[in-house]
């Protein structure tokens, strides 16, 4: 793909298992259907891998850690890294690198081969959404910190996530790299079996971050997920159709990405039409 690189964002919860992989699978979703783009979904979690089973792919045929020889050589290309990504059914727009499978071998990865694979991301897609998970002692999650063009820290509104991890990991961690925790934006998971608690400001405001938006988690989505039909819900489902969007839009408008909607309602032709059925015109 020819042209300026792609811009990527990158998704790291405060917690494990607080919904960060549902909530940038739901971003870069609703950033497929706003534009029609090639986008990139890249799950670089080397940890605790789950998106193919959220999406119903039970036995990836190319997983991250298959792809380690082209790598270690530096011979990935973007054609070969979309031919390695799954098109999303009902949105193959939406292509999905699996990860890492292996869990033993997240320590050796090396920042080199993560530097490869952002490079080629870059020129592969049109726009990359970075699922980096929880944990911060790997290099896919430092090099992809430091190579975001956004930061989304995804946390809830327990004080233990947002209070206790999420200031040791961007307040105390992250600067070690070159990345304050002002250059986060925040997504608040919400959980349909907690209420009250603290609200976004208090948690930005701790956090010192901006907000971006929240993400309900409800009952079928987490039966959606456990039976890998996720992609289906987001989709189909009018609470499914909701998720992230406000959020998505936001970072659209952050990297100037216009949706097809707005692209089609500037084009001349479509208000002359517009015109014509206000019944204005001559």
């Amino acid at each position: 793909m020819n042209g300026a690189a792609a811009p990527l964002t990158a998704f790291i919860g405060t917690t494990p298992n607080i919904g960060t992989t549902a909530a940038a699978f739901a971003t870069a979703y609703r950033i497929a259907e706003a534009t029609g783009k090639s986008i990139g979904y890249l799950c670089l979690n080397l940890k605790s891998a789950k998106i193919h089973r959220y999406i119903g792919v039970d036995e990836p045929a190319v997983t991250l850690d298959k792809l380690r020889p082209e790598l270690r050589s530096y011979t990935l290309t973007p054609d070969k890294l979309r031919r390695a990504a799954y098109p999303v059914n009902r949105q193959p727009n939406l292509q999905v690198l699996f990860g890492n499978l292996l869990r033993d071998q997240a320590e050796f990865f090396t920042p080199e081969e993560a530097e490869h694979l952002l490079t080629v991301a870059e020129q592969a897609f049109s726009f990359v959404v970075l699922d980096l998970g929880a944990y911060w002692d790997n290099a896919a999650t430092i090099c992809s910190i430091r190579r975001a063009s956004t930061r989304v820290l995804v946390t809830t509104s327990a004080l233990s996530h947002f209070g206790e991890d999420g200031r040791r990991w961007i307040g105390q961690v992250s600067p070690l790299f070159g990345v304050s925790r002002e250059q986060y934006v925040s997504v608040l998971i919400k959980n349909p079996w907690r209420s009250g608690g603290f609200q976004m400001k208090h948690i930005c405001k701790e956090l010192g971050t901006e907000a971006l938006g929240q993400f309900q988690m409800s009952e079928p989505l987490f039966s959606h997920l456990d039976n890998g039909t996720y992609a289906d819900w987001l989709g189909t489902a009018d609470e499914g159709k909701q998720a992230m969007r406000a959020p998505a839009k936001a970072i659209m408008q952050r990297h100037g990405i216009r949706s097809m909607a707005s692209t089609i309602a500037v084009q001349p032709w479509y208000r002359k039409l517009m015109t014509h059925r206000n019944g204005t015109s001559s």
